[in-house]
């Protein structure tokens, strides 16, 4: 019965942090967006053939998210018009990659591995984005927004104050979490 109980508090205490996370991003990114728009966004992602993956598997590297953490910035990429396959380099690098990865394998394995590393799962994220994209893997992406009621964007939030983006955009992670809760809780 001990274990049993264990268990519980231990699923308690990784779905109150995962909400926390999911909300806390969703938040954050919803808030990005009411300040750049999603042509400006949607621009930096696609100024090149391979740009586009390359800065989104440096996102990707630079932000300390578990897979679940990633879900957020992920729709918040996909709402903004980026481009399929700079999401999909995102997606892979993000878990993959994150500081706190890098400085453990450069611990307990050396810098030399750390970096073959980083370079193989940081081109290989770039690669597969270009192929998936090129392959059209784009119109298998499911639309989980469509329950939404809130959005907030640059070009429909300039004249809102900072308090009036904050409370949109913490409606609006609302919304999305409630839309993936079941996933998550299955997760």
């Amino acid at each position: 019965m001990n274990t049993l109980w264990t268990t519980l508090k231990y699923f308690a205490t990784i779905m109150l942090e995962l909400t926390i996370l999911f909300i806390a991003i969703s938040a954050l990114v919803a808030m990005m967006l009411a300040y750049i728009s999603k042509d400006k966004l949607a621009s930096w992602l696609t100024r090149r053939v391979l740009g586009g993956n390359i800065l989104g598997a440096l996102v990707g590297s630079l932000t300390p998210f578990c897979a679940c953490s990633t879900i957020p910035m992920t729709l918040g990429m996909l709402q903004a018009g980026a481009p399929f396959g700079s999401v999909i380099s995102f997606v892979i690098a993000s878990p993959l990659l994150n500081p706190i990865i890098i400085v453990m394998l450069v611990t307990l394995m050396g810098w030399q591995v750390a970096m073959a590393y980083f370079i193989i799962t940081f081109f290989g994220a770039v690669f597969f984005g270009a192929v998936l994209q090129k392959m059209g893997f784009s119109r298998q992406v499911k639309s989980v927004r469509i329950k939404t009621k809130v959005t907030v964007d640059a070009a429909h939030s300039i004249a809102l104050t900072f308090k009036d983006k904050l409370g949109t955009s913490l409606q609006s992670a609302w919304y999305d979490y409630k839309a993936v809760f079941r996933y998550l809780l299955i997760g």
